[in-house]
């Protein structure tokens, strides 16, 4: 893989935050930006000594920028979460961080000093969760029919039918995030739903857990796909009681045979979508991102090569943590010669990606008891010896490990294979398996993953916006109780973070920390979900910064904001811990800095 040096990131811009050149004592106050964001919790990190700074008094180094930080709270989500009251950057590393008298000493003179004027900063969010190749190219080519903007399955029909209307014959009619869970009147889209939106049109519908996919006739057509295609593994192309196909498709395996017959991204250029998805999102503070379906865009090792050309254009800002995904195999990533920690501090291989289940909302993840009303247990996508199999071979070959387990039997599956880790000679623990979503748990799970070193990862959004269709439709209210289980957690000692999985939900850090700080739900606001899970905004903070830095090895580098790391943070309007708990996700991302230059 390609290996880059440290981008030089764009020069500061506008914000209310007031700067003072010592050298001048020039004062400036700028008008402030605006955004939202979220996080939650963290462990293995360096521990800043007394005061937090540990810089050889002997001064700074001349010849690069360097940036003193006053004037506010300085949160650096050390292990101590300690509260610093002056930070020093220059180039892109943080020098000093401590008491101001202290880094004032060590900066000496000749610094440009920036008043943060009673704000907030904190290191720059991590989402250890995301697809930015394949969600930056859906969300350039699909219409977004989702929860935020259509109330019924009805409105999404109409709203499609509309489209159809306005485009030329033959165009393909895209969607994404319809969701039946939660747009209620269909328990999904089938050909007599879509062939009435068009027969003249492609038409192409994406669930929002991005498990499932529905298209029309046409659709099926411009891919070949007739009543004789047979199920993928781990997939399936869902048929009715008279065997017949119905438009609906289970897993990508099986959807991606009809979207890959799409020519519309044929002039959409990959790196310039990934690169205009990042710049939005550097306005909600996220400094460092995931890839974790390395392999999906192009269904090669190619989509390595989008991100070497994004990191070399010099316009990438935002730190990228890639997972090759295992649908290409094991030997195909090997034959690349691809390595976990190719890359460098901007784009880094960290992992490589398993999936045990689907998704409990599309009524795919695996379970030890059916879902609500059914007889459906949903879907194993790799089978049991199978996972455990890829599990042990990319362990004892150096690689961390993300697994994909939202049901219950899922996850028994994933405890499994690391306990075939460990007979392998290898501690989960060391390889640094985390368990992605993990959804439902009980408590003797939680007890392994413990004993294990396992971590979690949480798709948190799945409380927000599904908690009341994992109570009503999905689950029933007891094992509803189980989702998402973050002071369980927590409490037994385990490392957890809060993640978007964009395009599952759409990456906001702050208020991913409300969601676990508060765990309302979206269409009940007074309803709380398993209240004994909801835990403190210092541990939601960690989850989206230090321990999402340490699942994605990058905690030697980000995460927190001690000496040596690079100086990424972002300077809040607000202190998070300050504001009623269903007000965070309004707190105002005012600036992000990545490796030492302000990019929003």
């Amino acid at each position: 893989m390609q290996h880059f040096a440290d981008n030089e990131c764009a020069t500061p811009v506008a914000s209310n935050v007031v700067r003072r050149d010592r050298r001048s004592s020039q004062r400036r106050a700028v008008a402030p930006t605006s955004w939202v964001d979220r996080g939650a919790c963290g462990d293995g990190v360096v521990e800043i000594p007394e005061q937090g700074t540990s810089m050889d008094t002997s001064g700074i180094p001349e010849g690069e920028q360097l940036y003193l930080f006053t004037g506010g709270t300085i949160l650096t989500v050390d292990r101590a979460f300690s509260i610093a009251e002056a930070i020093a950057v220059q180039g892109n590393r943080i020098v000093a961080v401590g008491a101001e008298a202290t880094v004032r000493d060590i900066v000496g003179v000749g610094a440009t000093e920036i008043d943060l004027a009673g704000r907030t900063m904190l290191p720059g969010f991590v989402d250890a969760h995301t697809h930015v190749l394949t969600g930056s190219m859906v969300a350039a080519l699909m219409e977004y029919v989702g929860m935020a903007r259509f109330a019924t399955v009805r409105e999404v029909l109409d709203h499609l039918t509309d489209m159809a209307r306005q485009a030329p014959e033959g165009k393909w009619i895209l969607a994404r995030n319809f969701d039946p869970a939660v747009q209620p009147d269909l328990a999904a889209l089938t050909f007599a739903e879509l062939d009435a939106v068009s027969t003249a049109h492609p038409v192409f519908v994406l669930n929002a857990s991005g498990h499932i996919a529905y298209a029309n006739s046409a659709a099926f057509a411009a891919a070949g796909i007739g009543e004789d295609v047979e199920d993928p593994d781990g997939a399936e192309f869902v048929r009715d009681a008279d065997g017949k196909l119905t438009g609906t498709m289970k897993n990508g395996v099986a959807y991606n045979q009809v979207l890959g017959k799409c020519d519309a991204a044929a002039g959409l250029n990959p790196v310039d979508a990934l690169i205009d998805l990042l710049e939005g999102w550097r306005q909600v503070g996220l400094t460092t991102v995931s890839e974790l379906g390395l392999g999906t865009l192009s269904h090669t090792p190619d989509d390595l090569t989008v991100l070497t050309q994004a990191a070399g254009t010099g316009n990438l800002k935002t730190r990228i943590r890639a997972y090759s995904f295992y649908t290409l195999g094991t030997d195909t990533w090997d034959a690349a010669g691809v390595r976990p920690g190719d890359g460098d501090a901007l784009v880094r291989i960290a992992g490589y990606k398993l999936v045990a289940d689907g998704s409990n909302q599309g009524f795919t993840g695996l379970q030890r008891e059916p879902y609500l009303d059914t007889d459906n247990y949903g879907i194993a996508y790799m089978e049991p010896k199978v996972l455990a199999a890829e599990a042990v071979d990319r362990a004892s070959k150096g690689w961390s490990l993300a697994i994909h387990g939202n049901g219950d039997a899922g996850i028994d599956n994933i405890l499994d294979a690391c306990d075939a880790i460990r007979d392998a000679g290898v501690e989960p623990g060391a390889a640094r398996v985390r368990i992605e979503h993990c959804s439902i748990l009980h408590d003797e799970q939680i007890t392994r993953m413990k004993d294990l070193g396992v971590s979690a990862s949480f798709l948190i959004g799945h409380v927000h916006y599904w908690g009341i269709a994992m109570r009503d439709t999905v689950f029933g209210t007891q094992k509803a109780l189980l989702l998402d289980r973050c002071r369980s957690v927590e409490a037994a000692g385990i490392g957890f973070t809060l993640h978007s999985d964009f395009m599952v939900t759409d990456p906001h850090p702050l208020h991913m920390i409300e969601m676990a700080v508060t765990r309302r739900t979206w269409k009940e606001p007074d309803y709380v979900l398993a209240p004994e899970e909801r835990i403190s905004v210092e541990s939601a903070i960690r989850a989206v910064t230090s321990e999402a830095a340490w699942q994605l090895s990058s905690e030697h580098e980000v995460g927190s904001l001690e000496v040596g790391k690079y100086a990424d943070f972002v300077i809040l309007d607000q202190d998070p811990r300050a504001v009623p708990p269903d007000q965070i996700k309004d707190i105002t991302v005012l600036e992000t800095w990545m490796n030492g230059n302000q990019v929003y």
